[in-house]
């Protein structure tokens, strides 16, 4: 299989809980390290969201207004001839509107809107370079809690769109979950696979593909080997790996994970978007940890 064949593959496996995840996470901390090892940046990210949901008129309607902030850090190799100062410390801030309902044969609606910025912001000010817009569209039926059925499953069908997902493109995607065994569950479609052991009520494993980075506006330009200016900076990886849950209560989620890295690329951008320089990152290790509260 070629390498963009496998790309592509493994961002369809890892978009499909993009939407629900959003919109079910009332709150969540968490922390992310891409040691450097040979390669020549390291990246970390601390990043805490919050949901706030408000009950509507009609049954099972609510609207969740929140925030999402991520401080991320890009410790460069010396070796490097533009002035790393400038692109050592991004901020990222989203402001997370969604609505959720139900429609019949119990199927359910949710919608959300995130504008924000992502900037190094060394102007100390913003513009609409700094902005940037996500959103996501599914359609869930869920059966996970439903005591009338033998094997509890699920399916979200939607499309995603993240400006700040280091893949800016629309994905749709198709999702089907079902707890097969007492222990064992699966997710199967298009785009998602994954498979769960369940070693308690309280604690799972999970093998599970997934995608991260970041883009971010460069402001006031760095200038890239004396010659070209980037405006941007785009950080994009595929990943594949293991992660343990622990439900510390039915709503509080303790998560490690520990992937790797199937394919990275850290770009500098031209105005048109267009790559200008690619920095060596042969990273290999990804690690986050964090806790979430959800619905």
């Amino acid at each position: 299989m070629k390498k963009t064949q496998l790309i592509f593959l493994m961002l369809l496996i890892s978009m499909s809980n993009l939407g629900y995840a959003q919109l079910s996470d009332l709150a969540r901390i968490d922390y992310t390290i891409l040691p450097a090892g040979n390669s020549d940046v390291e990246y970390s990210r601390v990043r805490g969201l919050f949901n706030y949901p408000i009950k509507l008129k009609k049954e099972g309607t609510y609207l969740l207004v929140g925030l999402d902030y991520s401080n991320i850090k890009l410790d460069m190799s010396d070796n490097l001839s533009f002035d790393k100062e400038k692109i050592s410390d991004f901020q990222t801030f989203d402001f997370n509107v969604a609505y959720t309902t139900p429609l019949k044969n119990d199927w359910r609606l949710g919608v959300r809107l995130t504008p924000g910025f992502s900037s190094n912001l060394t102007a100390n000010d913003l513009s609409l370079e700094d902005v940037i817009i996500s959103g996501d569209v599914v359609f869930i039926k869920d059966k996970k809690k439903d005591p009338s059925v033998e094997k509890p499953w699920r399916l979200i069908v939607g499309v995603s769109y993240s400006g700040n997902r280091g893949f800016p493109f629309p994905l749709p995607f198709i999702s089907y979950y079902r707890k097969f065994e007492k222990k064992w569950s699966y997710n199967l479609g298009i785009p998602k696979t994954n498979l769960q052991y369940h070693i308690s009520d309280k604690q799972r494993i999970k093998l599970y593909a997934e995608i991260d980075g970041f883009t971010a506006n460069l402001q006031q330009g760095v200038l890239i080997d004396g010659s070209e200016v980037a405006e941007s900076i785009n950080m994009s990886l595929v990943l594949g790996g293991l992660q343990y849950e622990f439900h510390i209560t039915d709503h509080i989620q303790f998560y490690a994970r520990s992937s790797y890295i199937i394919s990275s690329s850290v770009n500098f951008r031209d105005e048109n978007r267009d790559n200008i320089r690619e920095l060596d990152n042969t990273n290999e290790l990804y690690l986050r940890t964090g806790l979430r509260l959800k619905i």
